[in-house]
C-alpha cells in the first residue's frame, strides 16, 4: 500500500479525522487533505502524516494535491457541494473517487459519469461508509434470496447523535422532501410519508419513510423498480418529521438554513470514543416478487460513524490491492453482498423464505 498512497480530503471534519486515526492504526500512511490549513496540519500533526491544503474551488490546486496519489477518500460534505469539483479531478487525473456521502443527488450525478469515469480507467464509488454499504450489501443479498423480486423495503435502527457535517447536510435537503423508487423511477412523496413497525431482532420499532441513499443505489445494485428505505424513530422525533414536511417550504430558505447551522457547530461534533464503543446499528430488509413471496434478512454492525470508518478503509485497501473495477460503483455491485461481512463486528440473519 505504501507504494500507492490515498488522500483523505476534509481530515480536519469529525468522520475524517476518525478516519485518519483508524487507518493509521491499520499501518495506512494517507495524505491528509482539506482547506483548512491550520486544522488539518494539527492532525496531520498528532498522527504523523502528511498535510496537503486546497480548496476545491480550484481546480489547478486540487490537481498539484492529487500528485502521486492513486485512490482519494473524499470525506468534506456536504457533497452535494463539494463532490463535483473532486470528482472532475480524479476524472482528470485519473484517480479512484471514494466518499462517504448519503444524498441521492451525488449518487445519481456519479453514476451519470460512469462513461467518463471507465474512458479514464478508474472507478467512482460514492457512499462507501454508513451510507450505503451496509443497506447496499443487504439489498444484494436479498436479490440474491429472491431472484424476481419486485419490491424492495430496507430500515435502519441504532443510529447515533449526528455529526456537524451529516446535520448540514439534513438541514440543507429536509424542504425537499422523501423519494422513493417507484416502476424504477424516482419519485417525490411526501417527507415521512408512510411508517410501518419492524422487527430489527429486537423487538418492534416504529420506523418512517426517509429518503436514503438506496433509492438510487440499491436500484443500480439490484434492478429491483420499487424501494423504499425507513428509519426507526422515537415518537418525539417522528412528530418532528411531520412538523418539518408541514413547514418545508419554510426550510428552504437559506438565511434560517445558516441559522440552524449556526446552532449545529455550538453542539459536540459527534458521538464520543465511548458513545461509538457502546452503540450498535441494525438494519432490516425485505423483498417480495410477483408471486406473493418474501423474504427477509437483518444485519447488525458497529455503530454508524465507525462503521463508516471501517467500511471506507476497506474499500480503499481493496482498491489500491488492485482489481478493482473501473466506471461507477455502488458498495455491492463492486464487492458482492458479503463486503460487510468482511467488516469486524457485522453480522447477518436470514428468516425462512415465506412462500
Amino acid at each position: 500500500m505504501a507504494n500507492f498512497p490515498y488522500l483523505v480530503y476534509g481530515a480536519n471534519g469529525y468522520t475524517g479525522r476518525l478516519i485518519a486515526r483508524y487507518a493509521v492504526e491499520r499501518g495506512h500512511r494517507p495524505i491528509l487533505a482539506g482547506r483548512n490549513a491550520r486544522a488539518v496540519e494539527a492532525v496531520g500533526a498528532e498522527l504523523g502524516l502528511q498535510a496537503r491544503l486546497f480548496d476545491l474551488s480550484d481546480p489547478v490546486a486540487i490537481d498539484r494535491g492529487l500528485a502521486d496519489v492513486r485512490a482519494v477518500l473524499h470525506c468534506a460534505g456536504p457533497f452535494a457541494h463539494t463532490s463535483r469539483p473532486m470528482v472532475d479531478a480524479c476524472l482528470r487525473n485519473r484517480v479512484t473517487y471514494l466518499d462517504i456521502a448519503g444524498e441521492v443527488s451525488v449518487f445519481e450525478t456519479c453514476a451519470a459519469r460512469d462513461a467518463e469515469a471507465r474512458d479514464a480507467g478508474v472507478m467512482l464509488m460514492p457512499g462507501a461508509g454508513f451510507d450505503v454499504v451496509p443497506s447496499d450489501c443487504l439489498a444484494a443479498h436479498l436479490k440474491q434470496r429472491l431472484p424476481m423480486a419486485t419490491e424492495l423495503s430496507l430500515a435502519i435502527s441504532g443510529l447515533t447523535r449526528a455529526s456537524h457535517g451529516t446535520a448540514a447536510t439534513m438541514i440543507e435537503s429536509v424542504h425537499r422532501g422523501g423519494l422513493v423508487r417507484r416502476g424504477g423511477v424516482l419519485t417525490p412523496v411526501a417527507l415521512g410519508h408512510r411508517s410501518r413497525v419492524i422487527d430489527f431482532g429486537r423487538g418492534p420499532e416504529t420506523a418512517v419513510a426517509m429518503p436514503w441513499g438506496d433509492v438510487s443505489t440499491a436500484y443500480r445494485t439490484t434492478g429491483i423498480p420499487d424501494i423504499t428505505v425507513y428509519m426507526a424513530m422515537p415518537a418525539a422525533v417522528r412528530a418532528g418529521v411531520a412538523f418539518a414536511g408541514m413547514i418545508a417550504p419554510l426550510l428552504a430558505n437559506p438565511i434560517l438554513q445558516r441559522v440552524l447551522k449556526a446552532g449545529v457547530r455550538v453542539a459536540p461534533a459527534g458521538p464520543t470514543d465511548a458513545e461509538r464503543a457502546r452503540g450498535a446499528s441494525y438494519l432490516w430488509g425485505e423483498v417480495v416478487d410477483t408471486a406473493g413471496r418474501r423474504a427477509v434478512s437483518r444485519l447488525r454492525t458497529p455503530e454508524g460513524y465507525t462503521l463508516t470508518a471501517l467500511a471506507a478503509l476497506e474499500i480503499t485497501g481493496r482498491v489500491l490491492g488492485g482489481g478493482t473495477p473501473i466506471g461507477y460503483h455502488t458498495p455491492a455491485s463492486a464487492y458482492g453482498p458479503d463486503l460487510i461481512l468482511a467488516i469486524p463486528g457485522c453480522e447477518r440473519q436470514d428468516d425462512p423464505i415465506e412462500t
